[in-house]
């Protein structure tokens, strides 16, 4: 007995026999009415119907409307779905398909060493930032600012006192010399600040672990009971 062939139409279709998403996140309704749309003869009926498209994938999409000209995207990726081969009136400059596949530039690296490890590459930068400032009041309130700041930080991992001196001291090594320090310069007295918090802190922790002990299982008696 012959077996009898299924119609073409009601014939199962699966993944692997499709043509692959270009963008998943529209899935693949939103790409075959962009590729129906695409062969439209009309010019003026594309129009119509890309408009009509464009509304939908953006309520597929709802967190394109936080960025910043999030239509203009929208065109871009009807554009790259129908792999740049769609005719229509776009309201924005069409993107070529090279621009979607030049590869990102390289972040630019820091390659000079962090000089004194306990104030980090941001201290660093930030003092070679004031050594390039002309010398002004303005320049004399940032150099205390960051000798402020300094203190907070040796404090916080070195547990000892440190005096005024001792800062300016590795803000003017770290700027080769270019930093000037004033007779009348004076840092804040944060060393009963930075004992508190670090007090603050242990007893939080303290606290953390009372509670995990609270937590733990009471053990049973013989017969099943507690």
């Amino acid at each position: 007995m012959e077996s009898r062939k299924e119609p073409e139409h009601l014939m199962t279709e699966y993944n692997t026999q499709r043509k692959k998403l270009v963008m998943p996140e529209y899935g693949r309704h939103i790409q075959k009415m962009i590729q129906y749309v695409t062969n439209i003869e009309d010019r003026n009926k594309r129009n119509e119907q890309i408009l009509a498209l464009i509304s939908v994938m953006g309520d597929l999409n709802p967190h394109l409307r936080d960025v910043e000209d999030f239509k203009h995207k929208l065109w871009d990726h009807v554009q790259v779905i129908s792999d740049f081969a769609i005719d229509i009136d776009c309201p924005y400059p069409i993107p070529s398909r090279e621009s979607f596949h030049e590869k990102p530039a390289r972040l630019p690296h820091a390659t000079t060493p962090v000089r004194i490890m306990h104030y980090g590459r941001n201290i660093q930068n930030m003092i070679e930032a004031i050594a390039l400032r002309p010398e002004s009041e303005d320049n004399d309130e940032l150099i205390v600012a960051l000798g402020n700041f300094m203190k907070r930080e040796y404090l916080l991992w070195n547990k000892d006192s440190v005096t005024d001196e001792f800062i300016f001291r590795d803000m003017v090594a770290l700027s080769n010399g270019r930093i000037k320090i004033k007779p009348e310069m004076r840092l804040a007295n944060v060393q009963n600040e930075v004992i508190q918090e670090m007090n603050r802190s242990t007893n939080f922790t303290d606290v953390g672990k009372k509670k995990k002990k609270k937590k733990k299982k009471k053990k049973m008696t013989p017969g099943g009971s507690f």
